[in-house]
């Protein structure tokens, strides 16, 4: 691996040859980066891991002799599959430690995830703590399968599986997830009106404006991580949830944003980023609430980040 860098190139600028342009290496790296960043962080909810399987992921690309490459991007997505699958491993050990509910690392997305709507309804608050309820390799699977529509047999060397292995991982997968995601398909236009209705029956303290759109089984997970306060269970029912958000009311803003492929809030407090809230919405009604609110996670909520198919 003569003259490979510590650094993945987005951070250095790439290898550049004398005429200024990337090596072959670092070309195809970058130009299936927000790709490879997309499958990693599906898999662990976490885009600072995801940051980490990819630095992985090039330290193992610039080694590969790219004569023996048939497929670039399928080889790129293997790596990177291979990499997440240990550090979801690793994560699972930490988030058996961690303090309170876990919830995935918000991230704020640009409107073009929004139009591609399989894209966004995989990368939503709901949909990841859906992901969250499945074995490492049923993860990979289904990720690879229903939102990349990668084959079989490219999945099967992923995961060090027969294809005949993954076809039954990915029916099980697909039949685990149908039982537990959101009933019908919502529109982000769905959730956007129902966060303006949320949003202004907080920002007036309207309880029973509030109690109109939460559904009456609503549950609030708060992820404040033991770095600051948050319920460290389940909040369930809408007086109790709206008892809660009636206190953040008088001290916080509430920005609406583009969070994970659709609308949620920022709630600021001093002008600084405080709270993410995302929802999840069946049959109109808001019946779960993921507020993140532990510091570590907001980094990814300054800047929007690219995720691709």
């Amino acid at each position: 691996m003569a003259g490979t860098s510590q650094t993945a190139p987005e951070d250095r600028g790439g290898d550049m040859s004398q005429d200024d342009r990337p090596d072959p290496a670092t070309e195809a790296f970058l130009a299936h980066r927000n790709l490879l960043f997309t499958v990693a962080y599906e898999m662990l909810g976490s885009a600072a891991d995801a940051e980490d399987v990819l630095q992985e992921t090039w330290l193992r690309w610039v080694g590969v002799d790219l004569d023996t490459v048939r497929e670039q991007r399928a080889y790129l997505v293997r790596i990177t599959t291979r990499q997440a699958l240990i550090r979801l491993r690793t994560l699972g050990r930490r988030k058996e430690s961690y303090v309170g509910p876990w919830l995935p690392e918000p991230l704020l997305t640009a409107p073009d995830v929004a139009e591609d709507v399989e894209l966004a309804d995989s990368v939503s608050m709901a949909m990841l703590l859906v992901l969250e309820t499945l074995t490492p390799t049923e993860r990979a699977v289904f990720v690879l399968r229903e939102v990349f529509g990668l084959a079989y047999d490219e999945i099967a060397e992923a995961v060090d599986k027969s294809p005949a292995a993954v076809r039954q991982i990915a029916h099980r997968a697909r039949a685990h997830v149908a039982a537990r995601r959101p009933r019908g398909v919502v529109s982000p236009a769905e959730t956007r009106d129902a966060l303006e209705a949320f949003q202004r029956a907080v920002e007036t303290g309207d309880l029973q404006r509030l109690l109109d759109i939460l559904a009456p089984d609503v549950v609030l997970l708060g992820d404040g991580g033991g770095v600051v306060q948050a319920a460290l269970e389940p909040i369930v029912g809408a007086g109790s949830v709206a008892h809660v958000l009636g206190r953040i009311a008088a001290a916080a803003s509430l920005q609406p944003a583009q969070v994970n492929g659709y609308p949620a809030l920022i709630v600021r407090l001093d002008g600084e980023i405080d709270t993410v809230v995302a929802v999840r919405i069946d049959d109109g009604l808001i019946t779960g609430l993921y507020a993140v609110r532990n510091p570590e996670k907001l980094s990814h909520m300054e800047r929007e980040t690219a995720l691709r198919r």
